[in-house]
């Protein structure tokens, strides 16, 4: 049995039909009985509706578990403590394999969660357990394309003039089922998952344009803004963990580039990493296809 957390994000969505299309039995964590009812829906073996932050939940979840993919819950103000704390008990329940999604650069310390990541990094070279860590650039997200798709406006949070090294989710779990599947291979490793480019964001833009063959204006708004996506109705106010998160990503990328090398994705997919212009066509197809 393999165990996924945040099995309903960015990463288990597309995670999930690689596992089991591959034969793996499957175990999900998540937050809700709505997420656990569609993971099932779509083939998991279990679905465990918890909060790793709870001693007990995490210990019930690792039950005649073989492997752990953790993904730390997106801006989640406990990551550090679930993420050590799973690792703690993965190492008193006899995990073999413990392969933890990290984040490009973790040593950049003045990003909030990297940080977290750097540490839950540490603690699980600390454990004894056999690990694999990967560390993906940042991730090409359809939510970062809906303001141009519907909009047709491409907003970033950061400097405008930086460039940014990224990389397609879908190459990511590919990447993920290798891992999991052949522990053999992998353990020991922490991989950085970079996909080809270093993009400004007019060279974004101009992807995007060219993509859906209509002009797309570009615009920096500052990381509250953005935050608003992220939150839905929720009060900003309400999410100071959340807030310093953004905050953070959007002083560091303006301040820096954040650059990285696809050669290691490359080595373990066997084959040229997707660029940003496969996603949005990708993504642009599917938009198109549920707004017909």
């Amino acid at each position: 049995m393999i165990l996924v957390t945040a099995a309903n994000g960015n990463q288990g969505k597309l995670l999930l039909p690689k596992l089991l299309a591959a034969g793996e039995p499957v175990r999900v964590v998540v937050q809700s009985t709505e997420s656990a009812a569609a993971l099932l829906s779509r083939g998991a073996d279990e679905a465990v509706v918890g909060d790793l932050g709870d001693p007990r939940v995490r210990a019930s979840v690792l039950e005649g578990v073989r492997a752990v993919y953790h993904v730390g819950p997106t801006l989640h103000p406990l990551e550090r403590a679930m993420g050590m704390g799973l690792v703690d008990q993965a190492a008193s329940a006899g995990v073999e394999h413990f392969v933890f999604s990290s984040v490009l650069h973790s040593i950049v310390t003045d990003l909030v969660q990297h940080e977290i990541k750097r540490d839950v990094e540490e603690h699980l070279l600390a454990s004894d357990l056999e690990f694999t860590i990967l560390q993906p650039s940042n991730y090409m997200l359809p939510l970062k394309l809906r303001p141009a798709f519907e909009r047709s406006v491409f907003e970033l949070s950061w400097s405008l003039e930086r460039r940014q090294s990224l990389v397609d989710l879908d190459d990511v779990t590919t990447v993920v089922v290798k891992v999991l599947r052949n522990p053999e291979q992998h353990v020991g490793a922490t991989y950085e998952l970079v996909g080809p480019g270093r993009y400004a964001a007019d060279d974004l833009r101009a992807v995007i344009e060219r993509v859906t063959g209509r002009p797309i204006g570009l615009r920096q708004i500052d990381a509250d803004q953005y935050a608003n996506a992220w939150l839905g109705d929720r009060d900003p106010s309400t999410a100071p963990h959340q807030l310093a998160v953004l905050r953070s990503i959007s002083a560091r990328y303006s301040a820096h580039d954040f650059i990285g090398n696809p050669n290691v994705l490359t080595w373990l997919l066997g084959h040229e990493p997707n660029g940003f212009e496969t996603f949005v066509r990708r993504e642009w197809d599917s938009y198109q296809e549920a707004h017909r």
